[in-house]
């Protein structure tokens, strides 16, 4: 399961964040988690609980926003909405479509005290 090694590296960010900008506390962190990422939400949120014991963001309460997968389709030039790669253009069902979006998976925000 990579969602533990992934939310170790949250953790690890959330921990740096709080060295430089002197925070004592996580309440939430938010994430970005694209549909072409490969990530299991939840997932997340079960291992997330898990790494964070211990550790400045132990009770953090975990948001997700999942952000669609879109591609821009060669054969009719249009900016398209993808559930996953390899599927069709939705607009002229053809599969000459690069992916522009949806891969990425980021720490959006965190709430502190």
């Amino acid at each position: 399961m990579h969602e533990m090694a992934l939310c170790e590296g949250i953790v690890g960010i959330v921990e740096e964040e709080a060295r430089k900008r002197s925070f004592a506390k996580v309440n939430v962190v938010c994430l970005e988690i694209g549909a072409l990422s490969h990530v299991a939400p939840e997932a997340m949120k079960f291992c997330f609980e898990a790494v964070a014991a211990r550790t400045i963001a132990q009770g953090a309460r975990l948001e997700i926003i999942e952000t669609p997968g879109t591609a821009w389709c060669m054969a009719c030039s249009a900016s398209v909405e993808i559930k996953q790669r390899y599927e069709p253009c939705p607009s002229c069902g053809g599969y000459q479509l690069q992916v522009t979006g949806g891969e990425e998976m980021r720490v959006r925000e965190l709430e502190v005290d």
